[in-house]
């Protein structure tokens, strides 16, 4: 299996996801409560009417989701972290904003909204550019990602237009579990 790493290393909960390997998630930038993972979409991910099936952009925000709930490199003893717990979905919400297509770069962006004991919520913006889009300091590929202003559209600072189109806001509400 090929690995999805993050700073030379793996991510625990990427280390058998062979969803996300198929999907071809790249993993871009990971912190406390954030993840940014990018992919391309490919013919096999397209529905009937030529564009992204609803399933693979719930997948790839799913997975963001996932990302940002579950920490890298849990440490036992660390402040808030316990090693023999994990965290997963207790529900979700999806928006699909504008539909994608074949060959569009999508980029999913995490944050954690608010945490309380073992409850949580996050959300996930999804955005989509034409394969020629040049990354910039503003949008998603890039060094300042719109982490902290979700639903803005990341702008081209040349130009100061979007270079990225919102097409999908995800919700996510987290809870955290023994492994078993």
């Amino acid at each position: 299996m090929a690995e999805l790493t993050v700073s030379g290393g793996t991510h625990p909960i990427l280390k058998d996801d062979y969803a996300s390997e198929w999907m071809g998630i790249e993993v871009v930038a990971l912190d406390d409560g954030h993840a940014t993972v990018r992919m391309t979409l490919r013919q096999e991910m397209l529905n009937g009417f030529g564009m992204a099936h609803g399933g693979m952009i719930f997948a790839f925000g799913d997975t963001a989701f996932a990302l940002a709930c579950n920490p890298a490199n849990p440490q036992p003893g660390e402040a808030g972290i316990n090693t023999d717990t994990i965290t997963v979905a207790a529900g979700v919400d999806i928006n699909f904003l504008q539909p994608a297509f074949r060959g569009q770069v999508l980029t999913a962006v995490a944050n954690r909204r608010a945490s309380t004991g073992r409850s949580g919520l996050y959300d996930v913006q999804i955005y989509a550019a034409d394969p020629g889009a040049t990354p910039t300091a503003a949008s998603p590929a890039g060094a300042a990602l719109p982490a902290t202003r979700p639903g803005e559209l990341p702008t081209d600072t040349a130009t100061d237009a979007p270079s990225w189109e919102l097409i999908a806001e995800f919700r996510g509400r987290s809870r955290t579990i023994s492994k078993k």
